[in-house]
């Protein structure tokens, strides 16, 4: 029940005519000023209700031109408006209707062509009808996009808005249209040409890694380019930049499989960012799930940027690197009841959003963003099922990672692991071939779901993150939790079918600290963002080596690069799928921001420079020394999880744990605090069979964790483990850039040095 004042509002906003379920007569609020418009209508024939969006085509009798398609279930009328390079716009009204898909071919309209909608219908927020055909609309299906409100910094101007947004009565602002036009303000959707048929993006063109041998590294295309002297600055920042060899090299010399790429669908900026003088940097903002974000293009906004991404795509394949999208499927740019409206709130507001169940008014917030796509709806799981397809099948690209994907997950409320969008990917014969990641996560009740995703899955696995953080903190209480994050997690994943590679591990993520600032800093240090430093996480599980921030104490310095190498060290022998963050394999810093989402400048680009300091080149090479070590030896990246049984008559198990005294670790020692860990890997039993058929047969390695700051005795394992031990990498050395090759016999005790790594190869059994 509404109070009186509200109620008071509600019945003024009513009575102006814009509250009630009739269309109210076109008014305009304030100063605002429409965009021209054309005298003279194109015409438009029937044209076909699929495919849905603009495609060139060869119409009837031999003419080209475009078809328009749009779903808009509900509505009244839609106009198609087409804009000239003068900003003049042409309305043709699309008269033909099949199954709320509103369609017409209008001859003449080549590719390049800027275009929008306008949707006609009830304005009637109290049960979620919110059509104003004031607004220009962004097609869902734009293959590109160009301009739009966030080109330059300022608040969003108020035409975006379908409501007035400065409507004295703040608590039913939301209910109030505005009928000022909006299409000066906006994106307009660009038609594109489609590429004729070929071979690109066949599988024998793709470098297919399998998942088991995959190393993935999370970047920003414009953060990863956007300081590097290599790359000529006209293409620093974009598609461009990251495909030039200077970019490419870094890559191929590290050793890694696969980008990760922060969100690239056409994204836009919050309001609240732009009035502080910030824009949104991640790119978790998605207002065109089809189109490349038209600020990454060097070569221009008017379709160019679809040509530019598959370039960028091509050469990666051709250095054997995979290109994997984050995507951000579960909410949109166009926030709650009080954000602009874009696109899907005017298209059809109550068929593309979670409505409260109780007050349609309002939105369901699953994601801490204001809006939740409706995915049970048919044709919001087409809009998202088409938009993967086009990616994989016409943009050439090798997976998804999916941002909250738990909300996406949800049928009417809860989470649930039948639910359609989880369905329909597992039966797809496009979108079941390609690597799929989860954040198996969102904020509503019952949205943690850390291993409950089904086969064909991987999942960032946050429970690695946190046991190998605590352990390298001196956090730990028992080393039970780091024992299964290691080898492979097999207590979250080893159900119905899933392999170790359903782990994807990660002590850093764009989300939170860099590697350096994890040792760096203890507390977040956000003031940049304006939020009084409130924003962020405050459970960091960070240690700061005895000082806050950056110190000239050569002690601290020397233990913060040793913990750098230990917790690298400890990821990419770890079984499941490592996953780094561009910089950290050269001590970037965010000067101690753990949410830099919005700081588009220094503190988010990788510095370059790093890469010429001794210390952090010694790093890099430490990181690259590692990955190839894993991508030399299937001991150290399985494809089934281990047993823990004998498969011998000597006794060797395929994984073995031991204390630092050298006896196999109890029961009892599981359950006991502990800072020194010995881990035995075998390479004798490999389960599966190469490509040829024959036994998978690799060397045996023990590596030892100390996170103590004293040394400690360790004593080697004898036989059936091992007659002989070599040292592979030892993390106490600044120097890593070749292996130290110490020898040790079978039961030799040896000083494992404080808060180190010491990976042995077994050279005697």
């Amino acid at each position: 029940m509404s109070s009186a004042p509200e109620q008071g509002a509600v019945q003024q906003a009513r009575a102006m005519g814009r509250g009630t379920t009739e269309r109210p007569a076109p008014t305009v609020h304030g100063n605002g000023r429409a965009a021209p418009r054309a005298a003279r209508a194109r015409p438009v024939w029937p044209g076909a209700p699929t495919p849905l969006g603009a495609r060139f085509r060869v119409g009837p009798d031999g003419v080209a031109g475009t078809n328009f398609a749009l779903w808009a279930g509900g509505a009244e009328a839609v106009e198609l408006c087409l804009f000239d390079a003068g900003q003049v716009e042409t309305r043709c009204p699309l008269t033909e209707l099949t199954h709320e898909i509103w369609h017409g071919f209008v001859p003449g309209v080549r590719p390049g062509q800027r275009y929008g909608y306008r949707v006609h219908g009830r304005w009637d927020p109290w049960t979620g009808a919110r059509w104003n055909p004031a607004k220009l609309l962004l097609d869902p299906y734009a293959r590109a996009v160009d301009g739009g409100p966030d080109n330059d910094y300022g608040r969003l101007p108020p035409e975006v808005y379908g409501h007035v947004r400065d409507w004295p009565q703040q608590h039913v602002a939301d209910t109030v249209r505005d009928d000022r036009d909006s299409a000066p303000f906006v994106p307009k959707g660009v038609v594109v040409h489609d590429d004729a048929p070929d071979d690109e993006w066949t599988d024998d063109r793709r470098p297919k890694t399998p998942w088991a041998d995959s190393v993935i590294y999370e970047l920003h295309v414009r953060g990863f380019t956007k300081r590097h002297p290599g790359v000529p600055e006209e293409l620093r920042g974009t598609y461009a930049g990251l495909a030039h060899p200077a970019a490419l090299d870094h890559l191929v010399r590290l050793g890694v499989t696969a980008v990760e790429l922060l969100p690239v669908h056409q994204f836009a900026h919050e309001d609240h960012l732009l009035r502080r003088g910030l824009r949104n940097y991640w790119g978790y903002n998605s207002i065109g799930y089809f189109a490349p974000h038209a600020a990454y293009a060097a070569s221009g906004t008017r379709g160019e940027q679809v040509g530019e991404f598959k370039r960028m795509v091509r050469a990666l394949h051709e250095a054997g690197i995979e290109v994997i999208l984050d995507v951000v499927y579960n909410h949109t740019a166009e926030a709650g009841e009080l954000g602009p409206m874009l696109s899907l709130k005017g298209i059809d507001n109550r068929g593309y959003y979670r409505l409260q169940q109780n007050d349609a008014r309002r939105y369901a917030d699953y994601t801490g963003c204001g809006n939740t796509l409706q995915v049970v709806q048919p044709h919001v799981l087409r809009l998202i099922t088409d938009s993967l397809r086009y990616w994989v099948s016409e943009m050439g690209v090798d997976g998804f990672r999916f941002d909250l994907a738990a909300a996406l997950a949800r049928s009417f409320h809860d989470v649930d692991m039948l639910s359609p969008f989880l369905a329909v990917i597992a039966q797809d014969p496009v979108l079941r071939r390609v690597k799929l990641i989860a954040e198996p996560w969102d904020v509503g009740s019952g949205g943690y779901q850390v291993g409950a995703f089904p086969p064909l899955w991987t999942e960032w696995n946050d429970r690695y993150r946190g046991a190998v953080r605590d352990f390298w903190r001196g956090a730990l209480p028992d080393v039970r939790d780091l024992g299964y994050r290691l080898s492979g997690s097999s207590d979250l994943y080893a159900w119905g079918g899933r392999r170790p590679y359903a782990s994807v591990n990660f002590v850093t993520a764009h989300d939170g600290f860099t590697l350096r600032d994890l040792v760096s800093y203890e507390r977040k240090h956000n003031e940049a963002n304006g939020e009084g430093n409130r924003d962020g996480s405050d459970d960091n599980r960070a240690w700061n080596c005895g000082a806050e921030g950056e110190t000239d104490d050569a002690d601290v310095t020397a233990l913060r690069r040793r913990q750098l190498r230990n917790l690298l060290t400890t990821l990419l022998l770890s079984t499941g799928v490592p996953m780094l963050v561009a910089g950290d394999e050269m001590g970037r810093t965010q000067r101690g921001s753990n949410n830099a989402y919005c700081q588009d400048n220094e503190i988010s680009w990788v510095d370059w420079s790093l890469r010429e300091e001794p210390g952090w080149r010694e790093l890099f090479a430490l990181t690259s020394r590692l990955i190839g070590l894993r991508l030399r030896h299937p001991v150290l990246r399985r494809r089934a999880f281990f047993s823990g049984r004998a498969h011998s008559a000597d006794g060797l198990r395929d994984l073995a744990w031991f204390t630092a005294d050298g006896r196999e670790m109890t029961e009892a020692d599981w359950y006991a605090p502990a800072a020194t860990l010995g881990m035995y890997l075998s390479g004798r039993d490999i389960p599966g069979r190469d490509a040829l058929g024959l036994p998978i047969v690799d060397e045996s390695f023990l590596a030892v964790l100390h996170a103590d700051g004293e040394p400690t005795a360790f004593a080697l394992p004898g036989p059936p483990w091992a007659e002989s031990y070599e040292v592979v990498v030892d993390t106490a050395l600044e120097d890593q850039a070749a292996p130290p090759g110490t020898v040790h016999g079978a039961g030799e005790v040896v000083t494992v040095a404080g808060r180190s790594v010491v990976l042995l190869r077994v050279t005697g059994n």
